[in-house]
């Protein structure tokens, strides 16, 4: 149901310390209304987050930058890698429910099951970026010396097109499969959450 936005910005530095992929996060929310799950649904579409100006919304949403910042050394004539650090910029898109205190107990059980996965969904985005963001630099750190490094770095170029292919499969793989197993794990969420009412371990 989500999607990402994927930009590269590679630049070539002289006075970068050492660093591992580092992630940013921005939590951003919307507001959604209604006293029904028929109301709510229709906020999802109607005031859900769009993506790569697409008509489609949806109800939570992640998009990610990739900032890769790599430094040269040249010694004896040849170019090699000296460091390089990947970060990863994302902002995700959540609702915040405004009318709680007004519906049945029922509905906000719905809506915590819900939320909880929707958030768990962008999440799993993250997770995956954070990843590639990762291989990304190992794949860097491992370019052999070059002549120039102006060959090393469309050496660079190459690796990254290679690792962002990869990241937007795997994100895309995800959310057909998310999508195929939405209503069983639905379910499965539903009837865990009314076990734990019934056992006394959570209450509405």
């Amino acid at each position: 149901m989500n999607r990402f936005v994927v930009a590269l910005l590679l630049l070539p530095a002289l006075t970068l310390p050492s660093a591992a992929a580092s992630l940013n996060r921005n939590y951003k929310y919307y507001t959604v209304r209604g006293t029904s799950l028929e109301e709510i649904e229709r906020q999802f579409h109607t005031k859900g987050p769009q993506i790569d100006n697409s008509r489609d919304r949806h109800p939570g949403a992640t998009t990610m930058e990739f900032t890769s910042r790599v430094r040269y050394r040249e010694t004896d004539g040849r170019c090699s890698i000296d460091d390089v650090h990947v970060r990863v910029d994302v902002e995700v898109v959540l609702p915040r429910w405004r009318d709680r205190k007004r519906a049945g107990r029922s509905l906000q059980m719905i809506w915590d099951t819900l939320s909880g996965d929707i958030k768990r969904h962008e999440e799993s985005h993250i997770g995956i970026a954070k990843n590639h963001a990762r291989m990304l630099e190992d794949r860097i750190r491992a370019l052999p010396r070059t002549r120039s490094c102006e060959a090393l770095a469309e050496a660079v170029q190459a690796a990254t097109d290679r690792v962002l292919i990869q990241h937007d499969a795997e994100q895309d793989e995800f959310d057909r499969i998310e999508y195929i197993n939405f209503e069983r794990r639905m379910e499965r969420l539903l009837d865990y959450r009314l076990e734990q009412i019934e056992s006394g371990r959570l209450r509405y």
